[in-house]
């Protein structure tokens, strides 16, 4: 079962009060439902691909309106032919319509439902619970980009969509795909806050748990990747410091040095390998005298000089 039929089947079980079960039916009902004709009366007419969904809006209508409704099964006639679960709602459509806030007399069929529907908070959140039902999915928390979106079909719907999401401090985009309009979020921090607003919680365990452990094993990758810079950096420092010392040594200056720097000289070619740290312990333990990191380079920076001197001196 994909995350997003987890996050669908989770919404679909929570019990509401009849003005949030209002508001998520307006949803529901306006992305997935047509209107027919019977008997003089426009019939609401439910089709989805998700079964959860139509269960959804078949208990909704039952809880609220008191219907009969004719459940049937049909198959898409494309390619995959997956099944379409449809729900014909035995009613006067116009009036369940009407106090779904998508119809007026004087206005029709509206592009999105009126303010009233939405007006509180939790019936907001409901409307967009909906809306996840009807046309909505999300990327698996495994998965490696963050993705949630929902498909609409009229950009002004889109655009109440976002505003909705604004009101939860969710910052929702809208993109044109083929005839859709998409309200999409791709932050992770986005996504969390939109399944909390859902209720879906146990999705959004799932996904605060895979995200987490994700960003750990990220954070585990960056830190050896810098691990590994670093430890790259101090074997090329290494190499050339050796290489200024065998120039020294080369040019017959060593016995000229100081008894200083002779003993850096001899203690880098001992261990060629040895961060700068390991070196500082090393000139402690064999020389009993106590050097410290920038002291160590204080050192290391004379010598290359000295090394640099007899470089000019034999091209002169």
């Amino acid at each position: 079962m994909s995350f997003t039929n987890d996050i669908k089947k989770e919404i679909s079980f929570a019990e509401l009060d009849a003005c949030c079960a209002k508001s998520e039916l307006s949803a529901i009902i306006q992305l997935t439902s047509s209107l027919t004709i019977s008997n003089k009366q426009l019939r609401l007419v439910v089709r989805s691909e998700n079964p959860t969904t139509v269960k959804r809006a078949v208990v909704l209508l039952k809880e609220l309106y008191k219907v009969q409704t004719e459940l049937t099964v049909a198959k898409k006639s494309n390619l995959k032919k997956n099944n379409i679960y449809i729900a014909n709602v035995i009613a006067d459509g116009r009036e369940i319509l009407t106090d779904l806030g998508l119809y007026t007399e004087n206005r029709g069929l509206l592009s999105h439902p009126t303010y009233l529907i939405v007006s509180k908070n939790c019936c907001a959140k409901n409307y967009l619970a909906g809306c996840f039902l009807a046309y909505g999915a999300c990327n698996s928390p495994a998965n490696k980009n963050y993705h949630l979106e929902i498909s609409l079909t009229d950009l002004d719907h889109a655009n109440f969509v976002v505003k909705l999401m604004s009101r939860f401090n969710i910052e929702g985009k809208v993109s044109k795909r083929r005839n859709k309009y998409i309200v999409y979020l791709k932050k992770a921090d986005s996504i969390s806050d939109f399944l909390r607003i859902l209720g879906a919680n146990e999705s959004l365990y799932e996904f605060e748990d895979s995200r987490i452990s994700k960003d750990i094993k990220h954070s585990i990758v960056r830190m050896d990747n810098c691990e590994i810079a670093n430890e790259m950096k101090s074997l090329k420092a290494a190499e050339s410091q050796v290489a200024y010392m065998e120039l020294i040594k080369k040019a017959d200056k060593y016995n000229q040095l100081d008894e200083k720097l002779k003993n850096v000289i001899d203690i880098r070619l001992q261990h060629q390998d040895y961060s700068l740290n390991e070196l500082c312990e090393s000139y402690e333990k064999k020389y009993g005298e106590s050097l410290s990191k920038s002291g160590l380079k204080h050192r290391l920076n004379k010598i290359e000089s000295i090394a640099k001197s007899i470089q000019e001196s034999d091209v002169e």
